[in-house]
């Protein structure tokens, strides 16, 4: 059931004001929060395999393939060490638009912020997915408090979030494997965001859909297919 994030007081997300800036929590805070610091990342890598997957059929003729991601140490990065069965080692999945672009993540930028993979429209670079993920963290804390600490090291999320005339949250449940994730949409000015998160593994992961509000407006059906696409993989799977 969807529910709408606002409170006058930090962690605060404003539904309704496009002009007040969210507050930034203390790290203090964040670590009791979630019971670790964001700032202890553990670097990752992410393995790809691409193979054909069908589109969704109010999508007419836009096909996917699917992205198979394995979070792993930075020593792993590019493969060293890692699985050979690289569909086997995966830990998450989700669908990328026939025709997108792959941005390569260095193995720095993996080892601060946490990204994982990134794909992104060529035709409109801002129009993209991407992955991160924090070790350390067991179950999922609050929803606004999910949020709150996600924007901590993202300042575009940070202002996204200050700006939005609409943020909404959910919580969905996959019936299959009761793994819990929560679904955030924010609307902000001239940007639009699709967020899922969930706790797999010792690990959080976070899968962002973005783009500026001309291509939501286009691509709404694709970018919502892209969300629901996401989901984290067992390792009986």
């Amino acid at each position: 059931m969807a529910t709408k994030i606002f409170s006058p007081t930090p962690p605060v997300i404003s539904a309704t004001s496009a002009t007040t800036k969210t507050p930034v929590l203390p790290k203090a805070i964040v670590s009791r929060c979630l019971g670790t610091s964001l700032s202890a990342v553990v670097a990752a890598t992410t393995v790809l395999t691409m193979v054909p997957a069908l589109p969704a059929a109010a999508e007419g003729n836009q096909a996917y393939k699917l992205y198979y991601g394995t979070a792993a140490s930075a020593a792993n990065y590019g493969g060293y060490g890692g699985n050979s069965d690289r569909k086997t080692s995966a830990e998450y999945v989700y669908d990328v638009p026939e025709g997108w672009k792959e941005r390569l993540v260095s193995k720095v930028e993996k080892g601060t912020n946490g990204t994982d993979s990134e794909f992104y429209n060529p035709k409109k670079r801002t129009e993209k997915e991407y992955l991160t993920f924090l070790s350390g963290f067991r179950q999922l804390a609050p929803r606004d408090v999910i949020l709150n600490n996600l924007a901590l090291s993202d300042v575009e999320l940070q202002d996204l979030i200050a700006s939005a005339d609409k943020v909404v949250s959910e919580e969905k449940k996959d019936e299959e494997t009761g793994q819990v994730y929560y679904l955030y949409e924010i609307d902000g000015v001239g940007k639009h965001s699709l967020i899922t998160v969930t706790c797999a593994k010792n690990k959080l992961y976070a899968h962002f859909v973005n783009a500026p509000a001309p291509e939501w407006n286009r691509d709404q059906d694709t970018l919502t297919h892209l969300r629901d696409s996401f989901k984290t993989v067992s390792s009986s799977s």
